[in-house]
C-alpha cells in the first residue's frame, strides 16, 4: 500500500495558541514556545484515547517549552549582519533583522500532534508506504536550509497508523537545527518505539543548500539517507520491496 500525502490538506491539526505569556512577566511579542532538541527521541508518551474499549491508541507528540526572546533575536541579527558589512540603514533593509528573527522562529517551531494507531482487525501484513513526503529544515552546522522529500514504510504488526501522522512525523522532527543523518533515524526510532510494527523503514533524499550554494557549489548534487529496522533491515526481499516502492536504488545489504 502506498500513500502520497497532502501536508495542507485540511485535516491538519491545528496549531495551539500560543499564550500571551510564559512565565506571567514577559509579552507574547517575545516569547514563542521553542522545542529542547535533545529530548525530542523521547517526548513521546503512549496512553489510551477515547473509549479504552475502542482499540484506539495515540501518542501525544509534545516539545519541550523554554522562552524565546524575539526581541533579543531581532538585536543580534542586526548586529550579526551589520559585522558583515551590510548596511541596515537603507529603508528597505530597516526591518530586515526583525523580518529574519521571525524566519528562524519559524522554522524551529514544532508543533504537538498525535501519533494516533488503530488496531490492524484485518491482519494487513504487507508493506505501508508513504512516498515523497516533502520537508525542509536547517543545517545545524551552517543555519541554511536543506530541503528535500521522505519516504517512511512500516510492515504492520497488532497496530496501524493514521496515513496522514506519517507526514506530521517528518514536519516534527525536521522543526529546528537538524543533520538529516540524524532526522532519518529519529522518524524511524519513533515509528518503531509507539507502533512496534515488524519493519520500519525511512529514506531521505535531500538538497543541501550549504553545500549547493557556498563551498564547493555541488549544485543539483542530493543526499540520500536511510534507517531499517527489524524486517526490513534483515530479510532482502523485504527491503528490496521497500526501496523499489520508494524509487530508490535497491541495496545489497543492510545499511
Amino acid at each position: 500500500m502506498t500513500h502520497n500525502p497532502n501536508p495542507g490538506r485540511a485535516d491538519q491539526t491545528p496549531a495551539l495558541p500560543t499564550p500571551g505569556s510564559a512565565n506571567g512577566t514577559r509579552p507574547m511579542s517575545t516569547l514563542l514556545a521553542a522545542r529542547n532538541r535533545a529530548r525530542m527521541d523521547m517526548d513521546a508518551v503512549v496512553r489510551t484515547a477515547g473509549d479504552p474499549h475502542d482499540g484506539q491508541r495515540v501518542a501525544d507528540m509534545g516539545v519541550a517549552e523554554r522562552p524565546v526572546d524575539t526581541d533579543a533575536a531581532e538585536r543580534a541579527a542586526s548586529d550579526f549582519l551589520t559585522a558583515l558589512g551590510i548596511d541596515l540603514d537603507r529603508e528597505d533593509r530597516r526591518a530586515t533583522p526583525a523580518r529574519m528573527a521571525r524566519a528562524y522562529a519559524e522554522l524551529f517551531a514544532a508543533q504537538p500532534f498525535r501519533l494516533t494507531t488503530f488496531p490492524n482487525d484485518e491482519g494487513y501484513d504487507e508493506l505501508v508506504l508513504a512516498r515523497a513526503i516533502p520537508f525542509r529544515t536547517v543545517c545545524e552546522h551552517h543555519m541554511l536550509l536543506f530541503s528535500g522529500v521522505a519516504h517512511v514504510g512500516y510492515l504492520p504488526g497488532e497496530r496501524i497508523l493514521g496515513l496522514s501522522k506519517l507526514a506530521r512525523l517528518v514536519e516534527h522532527f525536521a522543526a529546528g537545527p537538524q543533520t538529516q543523518e540524524r532526522l532519518t533515524m529519529q522518524v524511524a526510532r519513533c515509528l518503531e518505539a509507539n507502533l512496534r510494527p515488524r519493519g520500519v523503514g525511512v529514506v531521505l533524499e535531500a538538497e543541501h543548500s550549504c553545500m549547493t550554494q557556498r563551498g564547493v557549489r555541488a549544485l543539483g548534487s542530493t543526499t540520500v539517507t536511510s534507517a531499517l529496522l527489524g524486517t526490513l533491515r534483515t530479510d532482502s526481499r523485504s527491503r528490496a520491496e521497500f526501496f523499489a516502492l520508494a524509487r530508490v536504488p535497491v541495496s545489497p545489504g543492510p545499511i
